[in-house]
Order: C-alpha cells, then sequence, then structure tokens
C-alpha cells in the first residue's frame, strides 16, 4: 500500500479490572444510530481488546445487531467515531477500508450461507473477493478451514440444505476464517442449536481463540456461553452500555436488568451457588 494509504495499527490503553496494558482492537465512542426519528443508540461507547472473547446482551430490541452492523459498515451513525484494527472507519479510504474487510470475519445469526454454492464454495466466497489465487491453492486452503472448525472433509461438496443446523454454523464459521481475520463477530452463534451443540461450537470458540490469537465479539442471549466462554462482557440498555465486566461483576451489579437477567429464575444457579460459597 502507498503512503496515502492508513494502515492498522497497535493501540494500546488500559483495559479494565487491573488488566494492565491491553491494545484495544474495536474503539467506539460516543455512537448514536437513529433510523427515521427514532434513536437505537446514543452516545454509546465501548473498547474490544485483543485476544479476548467479549459477550455482548441486552434485552431484545435494545440495538445489538444494529451496533454489530454499523461496526461493519452495514448501519450509517449520526455522530461518533468507530476504530477497527486502528482505523478510523469514516476516514479511511477504499484502499484502507479494503485492508480492514480482510482482517475481519463475521458469522451471521442464521449462517447466511449461498443456498446455490457447496461449504467448499461458500468458504472460498472471501478468496475469490479479496484475493487472486488459483482455484488448486483456494480448494487447499478451503479444506484447512474445515478441518479448522471440526466439520468432516465430506461435508466440503454438500449444500447448506444437505446440513444439520450445527454443521451451518461451523461452515459459516470457516467462512469466517477464510482470511485469517484478526477479529470475528459472531451473531447468535448458538441460537437453534440443542445444549451439547452449543456446548461444543463455544469450546471450538475458545480453541480458535487460544490458538489463532483470535478476538471474538459475540452477541448472544444465551447464558451457558456467557458463563463458560466469555472473559467480559458488555450489557447494552438504554441506548448505550450499562455495564461491562466479567461475569463476576455481573453477577454484583445492582442495575436491574443486569441482575434480573445473571440471577433471575433461568440464571445459572449451580454457578450462582458455587460462587456465594467460594
Amino acid at each position: 500500500m502507498d503512503a496515502s494509504t492508513q494502515q492498522p495499527e497497535q493501540n494500546n490503553m488500559t483495559a479494565p479490572n487491573g488488566g494492565g496494558e491491553r491494545e484495544v482492537i474495536l474503539e467506539a465512542r460516543d455512537v448514536t444510530v437513529s433510523f427515521g426519528d427514532k434513536t437505537i443508540l446514543e452516545n454509546l461507547s465501548l473498547d474490544v481488546y485483543r485476544g479476548e472473547i467479549l459477550g455482548f446482551v441486552g434485552g431484545s430490541g435494545t440495538g445489538k445487531s444494529v451496533l454489530l452492523r454499523t461496526v461493519l459498515g452495514l448501519n450509517k451513525k449520526q455522530s461518533g467515531t468507530i476504530k477497527l484494527l486502528g482505523v478510523d472507519l469514516d476516514g479511511a479510504n477504499e484502499r484502507t477500508r479494503m485492508a480492514v474487510d480482510m482482517r475481519t470475519g463475521v458469522l451471521f445469526q442464521h449462517g447466511a450461507l449461498f443456498s446455490a454454492l457447496t461449504v467448499l464454495e461458500n468458504i472460498q466466497v472471501p478468496m475469490r473477493e479479496y484475493l487472486d489465487l488459483p482455484p488448486k491453492l483456494m480448494n487447499e486452503l478451503a479444506r484447512l478451514k474445515i478441518d479448522l472448525v471440526g466439520l468432516p472433509q465430506d461435508a466440503g461438496p454438500k449444500y447448506p440444505s444437505e446440513l444439520s443446523g450445527g454443521m451451518i454454523k461451523r461452515a459459516a464459521l470457516a467462512r469466517a476464517l477464510a482470511l485469517d481475520p484478526a477479529i470475528v463477530f459472531l451473531d447468535e452463534p448458538t441460537s437453534g442449536l440443542d445444549p451439547i451443540g452449543a456446548a461444543d461450537f463455544d469450546d471450538l470458540v475458545k480453541t480458535l481463540r487460544d490458538t489463532l490469537g483470535l478476538t471474538v465479539y459475540m452477541v448472544t442471549h444465551d447464558l451457558d456461553s456467557l458463563f463458560s466462554a466469555c472473559d467480559r462482557i458488555a450489557v447494552l440498555g438504554k441506548k448505550r452500555v450499562l455495564v461491562d465486566g466479567t461475569i463476576e461483576d455481573m453477577l454484583k451489579s445492582d442495575e436491574p436488568w443486569v441482575k434480573s437477567y445473571f440471577r433471575g429464575k433461568r440464571a445459572r444457579q449451580i454457578d450462582l451457588e458455587a460462587r456465594e460459597t467460594a
């Protein structure tokens, strides 16, 4: 890239809870998003640190997916700044934005696989969009991604309609990992999965984070994922981030919605009792 292209850079800031200096990979400051006369997000600020799994949670309709789509450039914001990989996306030129896009992977809620393409071809979509690779190499790379997410190789020539819900999620994750991103955005990754499949997916996400050094931004309603997979949780409400911190911070919070969600009737009572007696 030439000198006019802004390179993704490091941004070291102090992490919460005494974590010392950690690199901020996603920084949102005073973000406001409205549709018509309805404001969904107002002066929202959030940091996501390199190498963490952040769980982003909130009530239905609070704007979790709106923020995700705004970060990805799919929604327009009215004010505020968003920096991804150190790049202010508003001021980025096309080449810089493309460089950031290539380091970003996304798994949409229902997988969003192309029904007319095989699993192998779906995984190759980002490669075809951003890279100029020979077909043989793309096939080899796609097969590696299939292995990486725990799918059998015979899933490669199958179409999405031939896959189970869990396999669709893994195939979509393989596509999100096609370009070896620095950060992946997961939108309700365990929705529709049975408890065993959801737990296996959480384990997969943690393993990939540990082995590949990924940063994971996970929008979820799944309490099990929040307890078992996430290093930190951010709660959206009243058009902003109400509170963020560890699961222990959530359990101690007096914020009414947070208290109801994490200590309510459907909370994980075994975990709560273990923490209270520890």
